[in-house]
Parts: C-alpha cells; sequence; structure tokens
C-alpha cells in the first residue's frame, strides 16, 4: 500500500486526484498505475484501470488470475467492474469513497448475485493515511478555486 501511496502522490504532482494502485503476483508487483483522466482526457484512467491495462499486457492475458490490486481508494463501479472482468482475486483498499464506493461503502458490486466472479475485499489498509492524503488534496483544491474566484471577483470590480 505504501507504493500505491508513493503513486497516489505522483497523481497529485501531475493535477490528478491522488490515487494510486499496485498489482502483486506472486509477491511481486506486476503492474502499477495512477489515476490520469484529466491529463489524459480520459474518464477511464482510473489507478485501477491503468493498472489492469498494464498487467494485461505483462501477463499477456486479460484474466489477471491469482493476484492482489493494492488500492488507495475504494474502487469506483467501473473499476469494480473492471476487476471482476480481469478475475482479480483480491482488492486491498485504503480509504472508503463515501460517494462512489463499489466495494461495500456504496454498493458491492464484489458480493452482486449478478457477479461472475468473486473477490475478496479488504477495507482499512493504511485508512488514516490514505484519507488524509486525499482530505489534503481536496482541501487544497477548494483553497486554489477560492482565491482563484476572489481574483476573478476583484478584477471584475476593477473595470
Amino acid at each position: 500500500m505504501r507504493r500505491a501511496m508513493a503513486l497516489a502522490e505522483q497523481a497529485e504532482q501531475e493535477g490528478e486526484v491522488p490515487v494510486g494502485a499496485v498489482l502483486v503476483k506472486d509477491g511481486h508487483i506486476i503492474a502499477e498505475g495512477w489515476n490520469q483522466s484529466i491529463g489524459q482526457h480520459d474518464a477511464t484512467a482510473h489507478a485501477e484501470i491503468q493498472t489492469l491495462r498494464k498487467a494485461g499486457q505483462e501477463l499477456e492475458n486479460y484474466r489477471l488470475l491469482d493476484t492482489t490490486l493494492y488500492v488507495t481508494l475504494e474502487p469506483c463501479p467501473m473499476c469494480a467492474g473492471a476487476l471482476l472482468h480481469s478475475r482479480v482475486k483480491r482488492v486491498v483498499y485504503g480509504a472508503p469513497d463515501l460517494k462512489a464506493g463499489a466495494a461495500g461503502t456504496v454498493l458491492n458490486l464484489f458480493d452482486s448475485q449478478a457477479s461472475y466472479h468473486y473477490a475478496v475485499i479488504e477495507s482499512g489498509l493504511l485508512v488514516d493515511e490514505c484519507r488524509t492524503q486525499l482530505q489534503a488534496f481536496f482541501k487544497r483544491r477548494r483553497k486554489e478555486i477560492k482565491a482563484q474566484r476572489d481574483l476573478n471577483t476583484a478584477a471584475q470590480e476593477k473595470r
């Protein structure tokens, strides 16, 4: 999870929401990724999806059997679906996603009767650190947006 957090920092440095993911097989990292939706202009470029794409290329198979994904934020419905399709065996996440979490917080696609594959879900690994990383990002982002709004208002008043 610490490596995923370092990747989340990479995302933040690129102006992205700080989420990182690492896929492990037999004790070795086979792929990793971070959010790149803004920079790539691609709504699907979440950390989990980036990681799954790289892992598929690395293993030359879209089925990622007997793997574990570590991700700093609970997967959204899109990522949960991709994880199910790729047959990831275990998903370990840090912070819950109170708005879009699809691994038990808002809904649980992994436990749905519609699922054709089941993954073991573990939550809360380094939860405080993962949550703090995300909260600090959004706090800073809100402050930057407010400062820009204030600057725009001041400029309009001078006209």
